[in-house]
């Protein structure tokens, strides 16, 4: 039990165990710190207009994003109504049935996709002149490293919903295929 006592009165003097700095941001109470740090469902909503730039140039994909723990990939530059993020990205993604998020990569960081809702999303990818392809359900998870292109498509009867996680609190924007006419589509600043 002495780790026990050690830990107690490190945090008795808002300190971690493991560092000499306080844990709780100095003029903070633990309470308004931790408050900080939750992103409530009733408070988000679904953007539409993030990836609005890539529907505008084709439908096929329209999809929303709802932010809960920093902005994520889609370009959103800032969202004051997020958990700042700290390690990594966490949103969920709204995907039409029949739409599709492009082919892109990120080089920067992994992204992990759980599917909430659906039972038809199909995934594609690429690297190195290799393809593969896989379907995905409600409850599944896949890991995608950087450097390999991913796109899905939900080819499911109804809209399906996705958390969406991404491995570094500001990840670099997406790039496309250089044969992929969103290449060739500017984005806009949000």
């Amino acid at each position: 039990f002495p780790y026990t006592t050690l830990f107690r009165s490190t945090c008795m003097r808002n300190e971690s165990p493991n560092t000499s700095s306080p844990v709780i941001p100095v003029g903070e109470s633990l309470e308004s710190w931790m408050n900080t740090k939750i992103a409530s469902y009733e408070t988000r909503t679904l953007d539409w207009k993030a990836l609005n730039f890539q529907a505008d140039y084709d439908p096929k994909y329209r999809r929303a994003q709802m932010r809960y723990l920093g902005t994520g990939a889609a370009g959103v530059s800032a969202d004051t109504n997020t958990v700042q993020a700290e390690h990594f990205t966490f949103s969920t993604m709204v995907l039409p049935a029949g739409c599709e998020g492009p082919m892109h990569v990120h080089h920067d960081t992994e992204e992990v996709f759980f599917i909430l809702r659906g039972n038809k999303i199909r995934l594609m990818f690429e690297a190195e002149s290799d393809t593969w392809e896989t379907y995905l359900k409600e409850r599944d998870l896949i890991s995608i490293p950087p450097g390999v292109y991913r796109g899905l498509v939900n080819e499911g009867i109804e809209e399906a919903l996705m958390c969406v996680m991404l491995g570094t609190s500001k990840p670099e924007k997406p790039t496309y295929p250089p044969d992929h006419p969103l290449a060739k589509v500017k984005r806009p600043q949000l």
